[in-house]
């Protein structure tokens, strides 16, 4: 008891003025609580994270033009998104329409702003933004996650029988404020599932990503 009255302020240690005391009191009670019912309202908000990693490799058959030569041309020359619709925002970044994908019962469309930065034997496309269409339940979601994702395209410098290997490595991570109407089903359980969407994601688009990749190296897809 002797402990507990010590932390009370010095006013409410003063006996000399019973209403002081009291006042001193309620104001340390309400105090007290503030701060509890913050750490509360805190923890009501869970979180899951999701990250998915996959490392996609072709061969591609060198034509009319070396593939490391493809690839030190500027961004803007070459195709290295994969998207159902890519707008140029300028030289190096362009904002990109991704297929929609289904997560539990909503589908989700990622507007996705992307950086191209040209590297010596390939390119490094990193995300800026992300910006999810759909339903309002959707939309809602938008103040409350971030995403972060990047993917080093490289070439072999070793050509053998005119082949050269092109590789993608990519990793993918998302973290959610979980919504309300989920916060009964158990964070592993959401993890688990935006994991396995992740993962679905980049062991579709990276096979198709990677051939449109090797089949525009004798191409401009932007065609400036």
């Amino acid at each position: 008891m002797a402990s507990l009255y010590s932390s009370f302020p010095i006013s409410i240690r003063n006996r000399e003025n019973p209403n002081c005391v009291k006042k001193a009191l309620m104001s340390y009670v309400s105090s007290s609580c503030s701060r509890s019912c913050f750490t509360i309202s805190a923890d009501l908000n869970p979180k899951a994270r999701f990250i998915a990693k996959r490392t996609e490799t072709i061969e591609v058959q060198q034509l009319e033009r070396p593939l490391i030569e493809y690839m030190s041309l500027p961004a803007s020359q070459y195709s290295v998104l994969d998207a159902e619709r890519i707008e140029r925002v300028d030289e190096n970044t362009f904002r990109c329409y991704v297929t929609r994908i289904k997560f539990f019962a909503f589908e989700v469309c990622p507007v996705l702003l992307v950086r191209v930065e040209e590297q010596p034997n390939g390119c490094c496309i990193r995300l800026l933004s992300c910006k999810l269409e759909g339903s309002p339940m959707v939309v809602a979601q938008n103040e409350k996650f971030s995403a972060s994702m990047v993917n080093q395209i490289s070439c072999s410098r070793e050509l053998i029988n005119s082949v050269q290997q092109l590789t993608s490595d990519t990793i993918i991570e998302v973290a959610i404020e979980i919504p309300f109407a989920f916060q009964l089903v158990p964070v592993e359980a959401i993890e688990s599932t935006g994991r396995q969407v992740l993962e679905q994601i980049l062991r579709i688009m990276l096979p198709r990503f990677m051939a449109q990749v090797g089949s525009s190296s004798n191409k401009s897809f932007f065609g400036a």
